[in-house]
């Protein structure tokens, strides 16, 4: 079980949260079909450290992005998510 340190409640066990994904660069809006598609479904997913998005359902009700190691699954990093779009 992890504990993830949420920005705005502290230390929280994993079972307060819903998984969101890896964080990504999404591409602008005008992009075709196949950009988005890979954007979301393509992509490798190395180990050593990823920045996810996790929800904080049974706290703050918060996005937050944490970084984690997925070979170790060490918590390396949490804050408050940063807008990811490109611009054309």
């Amino acid at each position: 079980m992890l504990l993830i340190p949420c920005p705005h409640c502290g230390l929280r066990d994993e079972g307060e949260f819903t998984y969101g994904g890896p964080a990504r660069t999404l591409p602008a809006l005008d992009q075709d079909t196949q950009v988005w598609r890979d954007a979301f479904f393509a992509g490798q997913k190395p180990p050593g450290p990823m920045t996810e998005l996790w929800y904080h359902t049974s706290g703050c009700e918060s996005w937050i992005e944490v970084t984690r190691d997925t070979a170790t699954h060490d918590i390396l990093n949490s804050n408050t998510p940063q807008s990811k779009v490109d611009t054309p």
